[in-house]
This record gives C-alpha cells, sequence and structure tokens, in this order.
C-alpha cells in the first residue's frame, strides 16, 4: 500500500513538474544569437545605446579629387588605433611625391608603429615613422608597418589615383 502511495505522489507531483521544465541547452552547441528590441520599436541597424562599435572593419575608404578607393586593413595595433581616431571622423592631410614611387604626408597624429623590415608593392598603406602615411605606386624596401592595400585596377589607374608625380594632392583617409 505504502509502494502504491508514494508511487501516486510521483506520478501527481514530480513527472508533471519535470515535463513542466525548460530544456537546458546542450553546451555542445552555442545558441543562436539573440536580438533585443525594446518593446514597440524596430532596430534598423542603428544602435543608440551609446556604446562605441569596437569591431574591426574589413576596410577604410582613401578619397583623392572627389575618387574613392577601399582599402583592405591588416589587423594591428597601427590599424586599430587609425580606425579608433577614424570613429570620431575622417582624418585629412596633405602628401606629396618622394622618390618616384610614393606619396606621404603627415598624419597629424602619432600611432603605434610596428615596425618591421619589408619590400612594398603598389597600392600598399603605409605607416612611416610612426605619424606618416605612405600611399605606393611603385615598390620600396624599408623598416615600415602595413596598414593596408588599396583596392584598385591596374597599376595606371592607381597612378592616376594618386596623381603620381603631379605634386601635392589632399587625401581623405575615413571609414
Amino acid at each position: 500500500m505504502f509502494r502504491t502511495f508514494a508511487f501516486s505522489i510521483l506520478l501527481t507531483v514530480f513527472l508533471p513538474a519535470l515535463f513542466a521544465c525548460e530544456k537546458l541547452p546542450d553546451p555542445a552547441r552555442p545558441a543562436p544569437p539573440r536580438e533585443e528590441q525594446n518593446e514597440g520599436q524596430e532596430n534598423h541597424g542603428n544602435d543608440n545605446s551609446g556604446e562605441t562599435d569596437t569591431t574591426m572593419p574589413e576596410t577604410i575608404k582613401i578619397t583623392v579629387s572627389g575618387k574613392t578607393l577601399p582599402v583592405k586593413i591588416e589587423t594591428n595595433e597601427a590599424t586599430k588605433a587609425l580606425v579608433a581616431a577614424l570613429r570620431e571622423g575622417s582624418i585629412t592631410y596633405e602628401a606629396d611625391d618622394y622618390g618616384g614611387f610614393e606619396k606621404v604626408g603627415p598624419l597629424g597624429r602619432t600611432l603605434p608603429a610596428g615596425d618591421s623590415q619589408i619590400t612594398t608593392q603598389a597600392g600598399d598603406v603605409i605607416l612611416y615613422n610612426g605619424n606618416q602615411i605612405v600611399l605606393f605606386y611603385g615598390s620600396n624596401s624599408w623598416s615600415y608597418t602595413r596598414l593596408g592595400k588599396m583596392q584598385y585596377g591596374s597599376l595606371e589607374e592607381l597612378k592616376s589615383f594618386l596623381k603620381a608625380g603631379a605634386g601635392r594632392i589632399s587625401v581623405t583617409i575615413s571609414l
């Protein structure tokens, strides 16, 4: 009789409680990302929470004379600092030809350099001395910090974009 009573308690109390429990997540499978929204509001990709976006973009932009090229950026301390500065606004500086293979100009700020001996190629965007940006339309070997690579068509198009050999240009870097 006691067993029957214990069994009926088990069936009436514990069994429904067991089935009412929420399924626990499988630790081997990550939970899908959740989109949290305030009730009655839609999120159209705008984050008005006041938090700073800390994700690194894959590209930044370089604009010269109203034309823009994307720059596929490296992941290093210099690019992280540059992106942080660009989140505050675009940076414009003047660049001059040097050596018949590059345009170089002062960035107006110092970025953390991680210089190593490299041979540049046309399209490379380089940090020199921690405070100058070099845009290559030729090649050079020196100790630099690589920031990225301009995405361009032909070498002639790149030279035309940078006005290679034509003197000073105004360069704007932006996100």
